[in-house]
């Protein structure tokens, strides 16, 4: 088996692939070649290297051919854990076979982070329009991957909101691949006036309403004119539009204040024993108190005035 494997590795090209994009897979495989005993198993060494740089090649063009940096540094990161403890131990049987057992482990690793990376990470859009930055697995650059929604539309929904007259509402299109979107994209809302969903808009019915980095407005105090629909896109300087949010916004009217009627109070009950005529006698006490206090203040002045005249 492994003579078939060696006869193999004579007639198969050297190539580039993700997992060697990072550049601690080469030095690691480089020390091992650097390592070996002999000039006949460096020899060997480095064809089962190449052989393995192809099939890694191979498993990744079978995956789209790309890769994003975090999923490239997770594969990297378990292959060199793995690599180190190849390492370390003590070898007893063939190193040939011994490095392609090892080189085979690199390309499983490869296989499972790039089938999690297709399933979650690689276009994660389900709607609108991404332009994705990844690594090609060949030439190890950058690249722009584009990922088109199913329907190849930026819409991304409609939402009906409620609000009470003078209360808030706050309209977030934000959605989770806008963090992959490259550049300083920014968010445009606008909003065309009237009962929601009683006219069939077009794009020119909308009027501009604020242009934004965050994905979120808040409508404050809120009036009945005021609600609408508004539309929320997603785009950047150059007027590349990737997505957009239909936000269906309905203001519920207060209830019509009426005037409230006075309230009489009832007067209070009169403590045992009283008697509403007795408080009279002492109102008319006080004034003939007041009425005597006023002519004796009057008959000083006059008499003073005559003493000093």
């Amino acid at each position: 088996m492994l003579l078939s494997l060696l006869t193999l590795l004579y007639c198969v090209p050297a190539g580039r692939a993700c997992l060697q994009c990072d550049r601690r897979i080469k030095f690691l495989h480089k020390d091992l070649l650097l390592s070996a005993a002999s000039v006949e198993d460096q020899i060997e060494l480095t064809k089962i290297r190449d052989h393995a740089y192809v099939t890694y090649r191979q498993t990744s063009q079978t995956r789209s051919g790309v890769i994003d940096p975090t999923t490239l540094y997770r594969a990297s990161t378990e292959y060199q854990s793995e690599f180190d403890r190849f390492q370390n131990i003590q070898h007893t049987g063939s190193v040939t076979f011994e490095a392609i057992q090892i080189m085979e482990k690199g390309r499983k690793i490869l296989e499972k982070h790039l089938d999690t990376f297709i399933r979650e990470g690689l276009c994660p859009n389900k709607c609108g329009l991404l332009y994705q930055r990844v690594i090609d697995c060949v030439s190890c650059q950058f690249k722009t991957h584009t990922c088109s929604s199913p329907t190849h539309q930026q819409d991304c929904g409609e939402y009906p909101v409620q609000a009470e007259e003078r209360g808030q509402a706050v309209l977030d299109c934000y959605l989770p691949w806008h963090s992959l979107v490259q550049g300083r994209p920014e968010y445009n809302y606008s909003w065309f006036p009237g009962v929601p969903g009683t006219k069939k808009l077009v794009e020119s019915d909308f009027r501009p309403l604020v242009v934004t980095d965050d994905s979120s407005v808040v409508l404050n105090q809120l009036r009945v004119d005021e609600q609408g629909t508004y539309r929320c896109s997603l785009q950047d300087r150059n007027g590349n539009i990737y997505s957009k949010v239909t936000f269906l916004l309905n203001v519920t009217a207060l209830p019509a204040q009426t005037r409230r009627p006075l309230i009489t109070l009832p007067a209070l009950p009169s403590p045992p024993g009283y008697d509403s005529l007795t408080v009279r006698p002492s109102k008319n006490l006080l004034l003939l108190i007041i009425a005597m206090v006023t002519a004796l203040s009057l008959a000083a002045s006059v008499a003073l005035t005559a003493v000093l005249g």
